[in-house]
């Protein structure tokens, strides 16, 4: 009877730890988001009198961060005002922003409402056609004219 009960005590103890490492998982680790902010402060950036804003987040790390900086500052005229946000210089902005992936660029309009944005490298080409299509709707052609039949 004894080795009975020792049985029945040393199983239980078995099921209470399994039990007990069964919910100990470990936390999954943290992933980036990749998810812009759909609106922004225009106060906080270059210009916010102008139109338009072309913002691009950056890391001094980022080689294809080098690559669209150029790219987004062709943009910047009368009508589209153009900041360069580099992670290290405003990491505080990025942090607020959530902004965790570079490059990020965003197209907002003069409310600060993001209507376009890049997560990752983007071609000149489709970035500057997007700021032409968010100024005058209509002014690029849709995609199905670009294929060949």
């Amino acid at each position: 009877m004894d080795l009975l009960i020792i049985a029945v005590v040393i199983i239980a103890g078995v099921v209470l730890l399994a039990q007990f490492a069964k919910n100990r998982k470990p936390e999954a680790p943290t992933q980036a988001s990749n998810k812009p902010p759909d609106q922004v402060d225009r106060s906080e950036f270059v210009r916010p009198e102008a139109p338009w804003l072309a913002v691009v987040w950056t890391s001094e790390t980022c080689n294809s961060c080098a690559d669209i900086v150029p790219k987004v500052q062709v943009l910047d005229s009368a009508d589209v005002a153009v900041e360069v946000i580099p992670f290290l210089a405003n990491r505080e902005r990025h942090q607020r922003y959530k902004i965790d992936t570079v490059p990020t660029v965003l197209l907002a309009d003069a409310e600060g409402v993001v209507q376009k944005a890049f997560v990752g490298p983007v071609s000149a080409t489709d970035l500057w056609a997007a700021m032409a299509e968010l100024r005058e709707p209509g002014s690029t052609p849709p995609p199905e004219a670009h294929t060949r039949v």
